[in-house]
């Protein structure tokens, strides 16, 4: 076979791993050839491509970003985007496409698979939202760099007896936000799925300061907001700007100055605000997420040559399986309400 493979969306470590994972595995069990469109989408509509054989990316375990370039092109946002995209498959002669991406990414590939595309799945981002998966590559290492900095900062919220408050990635669920704050041992998380009452943040963080723990840290996802209400508007003002990409998403970013700015006046108590942004994808993947995205790489390079299109590749019950894409895309996987009483709630405050 020949394949065609591109990394879409937010750039995630372990992209290189999966990357050589599919390579490794189809030329050397196969004897498959590969090419590698640039950046996303936007390589396949502009027949931007590089060949790519094991040679290339046999080392590529342990490097975090994507040889290959990322972006946030929809090549649905196009006129002629489906055109565009099966003229580079018939002109490269090509079997199918590898699509290594988030829910937007593999969205796009669900819809070239109705258009008789063959096109397959592999789930990266490290916000763990992609449903029909149990994780995806990315989130471990997220999780990790966001602990290691809470750690951090929890050594100077104490030196100078502040409230800080972290910014995390997490556009519409909280997973990063919740498993980090835990990791981290902070008195609050706020994350999208279950909205905020600031009154009741503040009363509990002054409870914490009447028993004498003077120093706090909150955790917030960036697309977390208070409930409905003057508080509610007044953030998502300084929350998303008027930046929006080709499918449709505002640039997200400073909830967390918003929130530290709120309990300063509410509270009395100095507070300050850290937003880790892309520090959260940047660096070399933990051993977990080059294991998972080489598994998943290996797993699309299977999958292919069982015949399979409109699929992705998951992680179920410990075993790499795929599933329709469309059961993975367009419905995030949300942090259940119930995780929360259950096991965060005991741990804050």
């Amino acid at each position: 076979m020949r394949l065609g493979i591109l990394t879409g969306g937010g750039d995630c470590p372990g992209l290189n791993a999966a990357i050589r994972g599919v390579v490794l595995n189809g030329e050397r069990r196969y004897g498959d050839s590969f090419l590698g469109f640039k950046d996303g989408w936007r390589g396949v509509l502009e027949n931007d491509a590089m060949p790519l054989a094991a040679q290339d990316v046999e080392k590529l375990i342990g490097q975090g970003g994507t040889i290959l370039g990322s972006s946030r092109t929809n090549p649905f946002a196009h006129d002629g985007g489906v055109m565009a995209v099966k003229h580079a498959i018939v002109t490269n002669h090509l079997d199918g496409l590898v699509t290594i991406g988030g829910d937007d990414t593999l969205g796009a590939a669900h819809r070239l698979a109705q258009e008789g595309i063959v096109a397959l799945g592999v789930p990266k981002t490290i916000d763990n939202d992609l449903s029909g998966t149990e994780v995806t590559f990315g989130f471990h290492t997220a999780v990790q760099i966001a602990s290691d900095a809470i750690d951090r900062l929890n050594t100077t919220a104490e030196s100078h007896h502040r409230i800080l408050v972290v910014e995390v990635m997490g556009r519409s669920v909280g997973w990063i936000a919740t498993y980090a704050g835990i990791a981290g041992g902070v008195a609050e998380i706020l994350v999208p799925e279950t909205p905020f009452t600031l009154d009741e943040i503040c009363a509990r963080l002054q409870a914490r300061y009447e028993r004498g723990d003077r120093s706090s840290i909150v955790v917030v996802a960036e697309g977390a907001l208070p409930k409905e209400g003057p508080a509610r508007d007044a953030a998502m003002a300084i929350a998303a700007s008027d930046h929006v990409d080709q499918f449709g998403h505002a640039q997200l970013g400073g909830i967390g100055a918003w929130v530290a700015g709120a309990i300063s006046k509410a509270t009395g108590h100095e507070s300050r605000a850290t937003a880790l942004g892309h520090i959260q994808r940047g660096g070399t993947p933990t051993a977990f997420d080059r294991i998972l995205a080489t598994r998943f790489g290996v797993g699309a390079s299977e999958a292919i040559h069982r015949g399979e299109s409109d699929v992705m590749v998951a992680l179920q019950a410990d075993k790499i399986v795929t599933i329709p894409l469309s059961e993975a895309v367009g419905n995030s996987k949300r942090v259940d309400p119930t995780f929360f009483p259950s096991l965060v709630n005991p741990l804050l405050g």
